[in-house]
């Protein structure tokens, strides 16, 4: 292929606030679709990206995550394909199956006035049968993630004969989560003739020459994003484990004076648990994600201006656009990945000079996250502690005061009541201080005013010194590693002299059994053979997948490991060696995403 080791740089407008998508060149369907969607105003990689993909250009697209750059390659695609056509003119690799299925969801939605257009994501996790059933009846755009897109080119069931549009999405993450061979064997197996768009956050070394490689004459488009938070928004974060989560949301609804509150998940299930555990708590809340009806979506948001609705769990996708002057408070449940994220969902509080507050949930293994987060923006988070169960009966004792207080101010009906307790008091022979105090269980019901006392940690025994310094047991021996409650220790068969790192093993555990990065506790790399810490509780269906996922070209044959850690058994050999032609049959690279 012929390349430009020097593609022509096109700075992206800083604000093209006077141009609409009709300036672009878009057509009318495409456009329409967009009216609908409330967009108006192009993003500044829109207003550079479009035009050029619309002339039939390749690109280098040099964006953070945030910015609309799925609008800037999916709006064109879709304003030129052929609906007549039944093979796949567009493929769009992701490094994540979250991010194909956001990809996804945007393709359908601007593709909501082109009559005919079939999309399909295709990733690990999900079972063949929908894809190979979706791909026989004819599909015009792609999106998957890498392993499962070379599984079905080794299968033979994804026919890129006839593409004619191929994009790179957050190429820089796919190569960091070890998917450089499988994308250049992809971009090998395509027509030469395609047109090709990369986009990526930084410009590595490696994703400068895939684009020399593989990309013909590109313009490059840099847009430079603002990464600064309102310097009215307190911004704080809270270590906590996973599972401790909704109990910590809890206590901060206890003792944070909010008015109105988002709480940010990463997924739509994690959105729609969160708000019905918050329901059942006796809060009102209601959750918007991908799967929400635009009409129920407005319905919702209605009711969180108008102050029927106090807490909107939502997902980063369903609350773009999102302004309700009454948001006092941004929770991230789940902390983003990226920093465009962060700055867009806390963005939602503290506008127009308003103050508000931002907390994020950030489990040990996210510290760094928080790092790179005040790197980004310039701006210290604070370390916040879990509310105690004394600031948090403190908070209830207080409302509870409030509502007595209220109470005594309505005379008309405090003297009705007098009159009852009263005749009460004088039948009965009992204090009134104790009849109040029955009216106030009544009032109550079962659930207790005030938290228990939290125990007591125990101490642990006192051991020798010299033992507890070398970390072993009185028998003299290191004790083994326990994984923590919830979690279990599972072998997969590939190890050091596999050349496997961390970041493999988590992105395609991940990506074929649909874990998130919570799920994972400690990892041990051994020279044959590796040990994951997982959930307990793994599904069997879970399990099968990630038994037949491949790392480095290997089945890793995940299973739950009943020996030391750091022992090797012969029952650990033995069906390595009885299947070699199974291992041999695809020896190419990591299926990382399935």
């Amino acid at each position: 292929m012929s390349t430009d080791e020097n593609p022509i740089e096109a700075e992206a407008p800083a604000e093209p606030a006077a141009m609409t998508f009709a300036d672009l060149g878009l057509g009318d369907a495409v456009l329409k679709a967009l009216r609908d969607v409330g967009y108006e105003t192009p993003s500044a990689i829109q207003a550079a990206t479009i035009p050029t993909l619309l002339q039939g250009r390749d690109v280098v697209g040099l964006a953070q995550t945030g910015t609309g750059k799925t609008a800037a390659f999916a709006l064109p695609i879709l304003d030129r394909l052929d609906v007549s056509q039944k093979t796949p003119q567009a493929l769009v690799l992701a490094p994540t199956r979250e991010l194909a299925l956001q990809v996804c969801e945007a393709f359908e939605k601007y593709a909501s006035h082109v009559k005919g257009v079939h999309v399909l994501p295709v990733y690990g996790g999900q079972g063949y049968g929908v894809q190979l059933s979706a791909l026989r009846r004819g599909v015009h755009i792609v999106v998957g993630t890498p392993g499962r897109i070379m599984d079905h080119l080794d299968k033979g069931t994804l026919d890129l004969s006839q593409l004619t549009y191929l994009v790179l999405d957050e190429a820089d993450e796919m190569l960091k989560m070890g998917f450089a061979e499988d994308v250049e064997t992809i971009l090998a197996e395509t027509p030469d003739t395609k047109q090709v768009a990369l986009f990526s956050a930084t410009m590595p070394a490696a994703i400068r020459r895939m684009s020399q490689q593989y990309l013909h004459d590109p313009e490059e488009i840099t847009v430079k994003t603002k990464t600064t938070t309102s310097a009215t928004i307190t911004q704080r974060y809270l270590i906590v484990s996973f599972q401790q989560k909704m109990d910590a949301l809890t206590r901060i609804l206890e003792v944070e004076n909010f008015d109105g509150m988002i709480v940010f998940g990463r997924t739509k299930s994690v959105t729609e648990e969160i708000a019905e555990k918050l329901r059942a708590r006796g809060y009102s809340a209601a959750a918007i994600n991908g799967d929400v009806a635009q009409p129920v979506r407005e319905k919702t948001v209605n009711q969180l201006k108008s102050g029927k609705l106090d807490i909107l769990v939502a997902t980063d996708v369903a609350a773009r656009g999102l302004d309700v002057e009454r948001i006092s408070h941004v929770v991230n449940f789940d902390i983003p990945t990226d920093t465009e994220s962060y700055v867009h969902r806390i963005g939602r509080t503290g506008r127009a000079g308003r103050s508000g507050d931002a907390i994020s949930f950030v489990t040990p293994r996210e510290r760094g996250l928080v790092r790179a987060i005040e790197r980004a923006t310039r701006q210290d988070l604070t370390e916040m502690r879990l509310p105690s169960v004394d600031e948090v009966n403190v908070t209830r004792l207080s409302r509870f005061d409030d509502r007595i207080t209220a109470a005594l101010a309505e005379t008309e009906r405090i003297d009705g009541f007098r009159d009852i307790v009263a005749h009460y008091v004088r039948n009965h022979d009992v204090p009134e201080v104790d009849v109040a105090a029955a009216l106030a269980v009544v009032a109550q019901g079962e659930s207790p005013l005030l938290l228990e006392p939290e125990p007591e940690r125990p101490v642990r025994e006192h051991r020798d010194r010299d033992d507890r310094d070398r970390g072993r047991d009185d028998r003299g021996t290191r004790p083994e590693r326990r994984p923590r409650e919830g979690m279990a220790t599972y072998r997969i068969a590939v190890g050091k002299r596999h050349r496997v790192e961390p970041r493999q093993i988590v992105g395609a555990l991940a990506n074929e059994g649909g874990l998130r990065r919570d799920d994972f506790g400690a990892i041990q790399i051994r020279p044959d053979f590796s040990l994951v810490e997982l959930p307990a509780d793994l599904p069997r269906g879970t399990m099968e997948r990630l038994s037949d996922t491949r790392i480095s070209g290997r089945l890793i044959e995940l299973r739950p490991d009943t020996g030391g850690p750091g022992r090797r058994r012969e029952s650990d050999r033995g069906p390595r060696e009885e299947r070699p032609a199974r291992d041999a049959r695809r020896p190419r690279h990591s299926r990382g995403d399935g």
